[in-house]
């Protein structure tokens, strides 16, 4: 005689959610677990991250953002929204929740004469260049093709190009976002603005931004850039020379000093620039950076912006297990860079990243209280990109990172930049990306999402 199965408790709220979703007319897919693109659609770009929602609606329309809200409002469930799926906290994706997935969500406009684009939330960075670069347009997007323009436009938005063009956010025109109560809103300077300078810096907390509408900036599409690599046994006299460096760095020149490990090979000292301009001047500019010699590496040289978008990629791969830490300061100390020296000879993983950020030029000349992104002072990020293949060494990197963090931290502002916040940072770390910028934004949280629907993010409580 058979038995009968007692469906789980994960799988009666799926079934409950699905269809809750086909009675709103969802055009889009919904994903339940046991098939194949459910498993494909829970993954994310951190490797570390294995989450198991309860269903994954995948959105194709406006209508079906709002139908997904509403139901993961009225049936009390965990909300996650995934977009480009490249935070490395993971938090795109919940366990025993709804996500609602935005990466079918890949409409992008571009109006030439107005120098405007449209874009939805499931745009990668690559995408979006694409179609602004034919004109001969753009704006900052990062320094990844693969990563989604959501998510780092909602945290502000560093990128290669911001000393001359400031952050994504400061490009930033409007958004389309529906919030808690399922009503979709447009927010802008002169629509809820309130709303809108929430979302340029915390934007992941105020409802699901499903468009953005960008003011777009004439750009050559070419850009001297590369690397200039030295061997580690330099790294004091490297970070001291980038240190002067950036003191009279030109607007127009982002550059990165990185601690790597070449595939292979031995760990370096990389100058990563990037010039938005003449590609004489930019070969001038740059020159200072080879004052210490011969490089082992020279790359530098005019590139698409495409190319130097693409340039990281080869070493921050997707999949990896990734654990970060990060901080930002004004100048570069000499206790700093004696932690780093002291640390690096024993990095547990040859695939691990320190990099110093560059922030300055367009980007530093916005008031910290303009949008929510805070720290507009801050000259660097010191970011440690803790990343390794298997899960088995999660103990000794973390370790690391934690140790490393915890020895460079004084030197640094009680600062951090919200898009490289890690998962176990909880209040306290979000409060350091908030700053003074805090407590307006817990009001605004009590005013648009007062039950803290959308809480998987670097979450800001409601006030009160």
């Amino acid at each position: 005689m058979s038995q009968l199965t007692t469906p789980s408790i994960e799988t009666v709220a799926g079934d409950a959610m699905s269809q809750a979703l086909r009675d709103r007319q969802f055009e889009g897919n919904i994903l339940l677990p046991g098939s194949a693109e459910y498993e494909s659609a829970r993954r994310v770009w951190n490797g570390m991250i294995d989450r198991h929602p309860v269903l994954i609606a995948q959105c194709l329309t406006d209508d079906d953002v709002v139908a997904a809200v509403n139901v993961a409002r009225t049936q009390g469930a965990l909300l996650s929204i995934k977009a480009g799926g490249h935070g490395v906290s993971g938090k795109a994706i919940c366990d025993d929740g709804l996500v609602i997935d935005l990466s079918l969500m890949k409409g992008i406009t571009v109006d030439p004469a107005s120098r405007r684009a449209h874009a939805q939330s499931g745009v990668l960075w690559g995408e979006f260049d694409a179609a602004t670069l034919q004109h001969g347009l753009a704006i900052t997007g990062g320094t990844d093709s693969t990563t989604g323009i959501a998510g780092l436009t909602l945290g502000g938005g560093h990128g290669w190009l911001e000393g001359t063009l400031g952050l994504s956010i400061d490009s930033l025109l409007s958004v389309d976002v529906v919030t808690a109560d399922g009503v979709l809103r447009h927010a802008s300077e002169t629509e809820e603005p309130d709303l809108f300078w929430a979302v340029r810096g915390a934007g992941a907390n105020f409802g699901v931004v499903i468009s953005f509408e960008f003011k777009l900036h004439p750009f050559s599409g070419t850009v001297p850039g590369g690397m200039i690599i030295y061997p580690q046994a330099m790294l004091r006299d490297a970070l001291k020379l980038y240190r002067e460096f950036k003191k009279t760095e030109p607007d127009q020149l982002i550059t990165y000093a990185a601690m790597v490990t070449l595939p292979g090979g031995p760990p370096v000292v990389a100058f990563i620039p990037c010039y938005n301009g003449d590609l004489q001047a930019g070969e001038e500019a740059i020159a200072p950076l080879r004052a210490l010699g011969e490089p082992m590496i020279d790359t530098v040289a005019p590139m698409p912006y495409s190319a130097m978008q693409q340039l990281l990629e080869a070493g921050i791969l997707p999949n990896l297990q990734n654990y970060w830490k990060s901080g930002l300061g004004i100048e570069i100390s000499d206790g700093a860079i004696e932690v780093l020296a002291d640390f690096l000879p024993r990095v547990p993983s040859p695939i691990t990243v320190i990099a110093f950020v560059d922030f300055h030029g367009a980007s530093r000349r916005v008031s910290s209280t303009a949008t929510a992104n805070p720290f507009r002072d801050a000259s660097y990020e010191l970011v440690m990109l803790g990343m390794w293949e298997d899960p088995a060494d999660a103990d000794q990197n973390i370790t690391w990172l934690r140790e490393l963090f915890s020895a460079v931290e004084p030197h640094l502002l009680d600062a951090t930049y919200v898009n490289s916040l890690d998962g176990d940072e909880g209040i306290s770390g979000v409060r350091r990306a908030y700053g003074e910028n805090y407590p307006r934004l817990a009001a605004l949280k009590n005013r648009y999402d007062p039950a803290n629907l959308f809480r998987m993010n670097q979450n800001i409580p409601p006030a009160g």
